[in-house]
């Protein structure tokens, strides 16, 4: 008996622990009925927020540098496959809205990426004797090709992914609860890929990157090829979504198409967006690309590259309660306003960073960056779901997946002309790859490093604080466009005062009379306007 009731109190003590640690996390529901699809539908996560993450930090140096490819070469591929990326999310999700399977619209399509991503993730890291032969061309061809596998294979899996949520789990509230343990698993496969990257090319002590260590790179690309496998495969087993064989699919009409995405530049507050977006993503791409051509060849601190990621990441989380507070307790554009310049303050740092520059300074800037630049980012995460309101205000349509399709369609197509911009830019400012020491190259070609890692992304940081500034949707607009959108689907009508309803014009850029919201329309049934306004 003694025993059975030590094990029934650990049991218990189990129990209560877990609960406190599920509620700690705002995760509601038993195991069986929610927690398990979440986790199943959740762990592809893994692979889908953390296989980008090496190839962020270390792809571009490898390419360069091991693989010694002029920046022209490289920014030319990231230019051809970003464009196709791009094309390829949009076709991706006409393709899985439209699939009549057993197995769902979606789940079959993250199965079926994760094979070819599977040998695209380690050609990636290992050229298996192209780049022997000597011929550039061959080269480019062929980390041409591989980007491509490796970019369609990917959204072959991420877009159905996204898309699947709706179909799996019909509750807006707890739609949130997945998005928090996504985050977590996003959080998983990124430290933990980089924990091992990070140490089998050096650690915290990381030598310049050069030829001999292609070998490197090869078991990286083997051993993180595996660790992002899995998951997909797993999620595709363990995902609950119903079959789709019932499904009835109407003609694709291309001009209706193209009007619904047409239709999304009526709206002002989208269009303000939208260059809130663009500026943002020139910033973040100049800074991106050119960071370790910086670290190497200015500050001759690469060594650090690790330490320096490392902090970088416990900055950016840092600022995350900042922002949290500044959202809830202002408004949403309250982060970028004050985050934005602390951003511009570590960029500032960097414009005169030399190699005899102490390295604490280098380190600062880096903290100051990323604490700052997750401000403008949450803006443009936060606004985005308002955004869809204003445009029901003007078509009484519920139109987020068009609006978030678009988004990235038209940023990944302009992040990719800046890579390419970018690289034949260094190349226009003499910069060697062979050439990696401050000494070894010209001021001309310093001068090039600096205009790209500093100087444009300030100016851009700039615009992007004016853009954010300038955003006209406040909390109170905000309340008041789901106020009248609630009563027209009510009654037909709507009661606003003619200074309400000139500022709602101009959010919106449209004649109050021109939108659904100012036209009479039939009642809509109570559980359609249940989901959206009564929550």
């Amino acid at each position: 008996m003694g025993r059975k009731d030590n094990r029934g109190k650990v049991r218990q003590a189990l129990t209560k622990t877990g609960n406190q640690l599920k509620n700690a996390a705002g995760i509601e529901g038993n195991f069986a009925t929610y927690i398990k699809p979440m986790a199943g539908y959740t762990c592809a996560n893994i692979t889908l927020g953390g296989a980008w993450y090496p190839i962020n930090l270390y792809h571009q140096q490898y390419l360069s540098f091991v693989e010694q490819m002029p920046t022209h070469i490289t920014g030319t591929i990231s230019m051809i496959n970003g464009i196709i990326d791009a094309v390829s999310d949009v076709v991706m999700g006409l393709i899985t809205d439209r699939t009549r399977s057993k197995y769902g619209k979606h789940r079959l399509y993250v199965l079926l990426g994760a094979i070819p991503f599977f040998f695209a993730y380690i050609m990636k890291w290992c050229s298996f004797g192209v780049s022997s032969m000597g011929n550039m061309t061959f080269n480019f061809i062929y980390y041409l090709a591989t980007s491509f596998i490796y970019s369609t294979s990917f959204t072959m899996m991420s877009v159905p992914h996204v898309a699947m949520l709706p179909t799996i789990e019909p509750d807006y509230f707890r739609r949130t609860q997945y998005k928090m343990v996504e985050y977590m698993f996003n959080s998983v496969g990124q430290i933990i890929s980089f924990v091992f990257m990070g140490f089998s090319l050096g650690g915290f002590n990381l030598p310049d990157p050069s030829p001999d260590d292609r070998g490197k790179y090869l078991i990286c690309g083997i051993v993180l090829a595996v660790w992002f496998v899995w998951s997909p495969i797993l999620s595709f087993f363990t995902c609950p979504e119903p079959s789709s064989l019932n499904l009835k699919n109407d003609p694709i009409n291309w001009k209706y198409l193209f009007n619904e995405y047409y239709m999304v530049f009526k709206n002002r507050s989208f269009r303000q967006y939208f260059l809130i977006s663009i500026f943002n993503s020139f910033r973040a791409s100049f800074y991106s690309y050119s960071d370790q051509y910086f670290i190497i060849s200015i500050a001759d601190k690469y060594s650090h590259f690790n330490l320096l990621t490392t902090i970088a990441g416990a900055a950016e989380f840092a600022g995350s309660p900042f922002i949290y507070f500044l959202t809830r307790f202002f408004d949403k554009r309250r982060s970028g306003l004050m985050l934005t310049p602390i951003m511009l303050a570590g960029l500032g740092i960097n414009a005169f960073i030399t190699h005899k520059t102490p390295v604490f300074f280098l380190y600062l800037a880096a903290i100051l960056y990323n604490f700052g630049f997750s401000g403008p980012g949450f803006v443009l995460e936060t606004i985005q779901p308002d955004i869809t309101d204003v445009d029901e205000l003007i078509t009484g349509r519920r139109r987020e997946g068009v609006i978030a399709t678009f988004k990235s369609f038209v940023s990944k197509t302009i992040s990719s002309f800046m890579t390419g911009i970018l690289g034949f830019s260094l190349k226009f400012f003499g910069y060697d790859v062979t050439k990696k020491k401050p000494l070894e190259q010209t001021a001309r070609t310093i001068f090039g490093l600096r205009l790209n890692f500093s100087i444009m992304p300030i100016i851009f940081g700039i615009i992007t604080l004016i853009l954010i500034k300038s955003f006209s949707m406040t909390k109170n607009d905000h309340e008041e466009i789901q106020r009248v959108i609630k009563e027209k689907y009510e009654t037909g009508t709507v009661t606003i005062s003619d200074e309400q309803k000139k500022r709602l014009e101009r959010i919106a850029g449209q004649k109050w009379e021109d939108m659904w919201i100012g036209q009479y329309a039939p009642v809509k049934s109570a559980p359609e306007v249940d989901f959206y306004y009564d929550r």
